[in-house]
């Protein structure tokens, strides 16, 4: 029988901060990547700056955002990592939860669904969130392994936009999971998720952004603000 899902967004959608904040903030309390932080924020506030002047889309500034987050792994193995997840877990996050969102994944997990997280950041950290708040699977961006050690690179796609829904439903399939889309919930917060939340027959536009908002209210969809 197929089973009822409940697919969470990160960023914006259980915490009320960005959660890659957190990993910029731990390399800079423990002195670590200095110069790759600062060609990050160059980079990246470049970026943003076009996409408040409306010349980019959100998509265009998120996906190397995500991407380039990987720049920090560059040369770590997974267990010389594993220290950043557990502080960004640990300590960034504990102040910045959403009440909300955690009491939702709380009522599915009392209601018997599978609870699964879908970030665009790191599977890593996606994983020890999950762990976390007992979640049951995590989807997200695979940082590229070569030896052993992180390239600094991504394996496949940014966990965005279409991949969302893609590598959700890819991740499930590789573990012989049956779902019921159609009773099945997803919550998220930004025009990134759109796809995410079209999967299911539940979508939930939880806490939304200015670019989401209007695209749920137009469709109909549950709006929490």
């Amino acid at each position: 029988m197929p089973s009822k899902a409940a697919f969470f967004d990160v960023d914006g959608t259980l915490t009320t901060q960005r959660v890659w904040r957190g990993v910029l903030v731990y390399y800079r309390r423990h002195g670590l990547r200095r110069f790759t932080t600062l060609v990050f924020w160059v980079y990246h506030m470049f970026l943003y700056i076009l996409f408040k002047a409306k010349l980019l889309s959100q998509s265009a500034v998120r996906k190397p955002w995500a991407a380039h987050l990987m720049w920090f792994l560059r040369g770590d193995t997974p267990a010389t990592a594993q220290p950043v997840w557990d502080w960004v877990v640990s300590e960034y996050l504990t102040p910045v939860w959403r009440p909300e969102g955690l009491a939702q994944i709380r009522h599915h997990k009392e209601q018997g669904d599978l609870v699964v997280l879908v970030s665009a950041g790191p599977t890593p950290l996606t994983e020890r969130i999950a762990r976390q708040l007992g979640a049951d699977l995590a989807v997200g961006t695979q940082p590229a392994l070569r030896q052993g050690r992180y390239t600094g690179g991504v394996a496949g796609p940014v966990c965005l936009d279409e991949q969302k829904a893609a590598l959700a439903r890819s991740t499930l399939a590789a573990r012989g999971l049956e779902i019921d889309w159609a009773e099945s919930t997803a919550y998220a917060d930004g025009g990134t998720d759109l796809a995410l939340l079209e999967m299911v027959g539940k979508p939930v536009a939880f806490f939304p952004d200015e670019i989401l908002k209007p695209m749920a209210v137009a469709r109909g969809w549950n709006v929490v603000e």
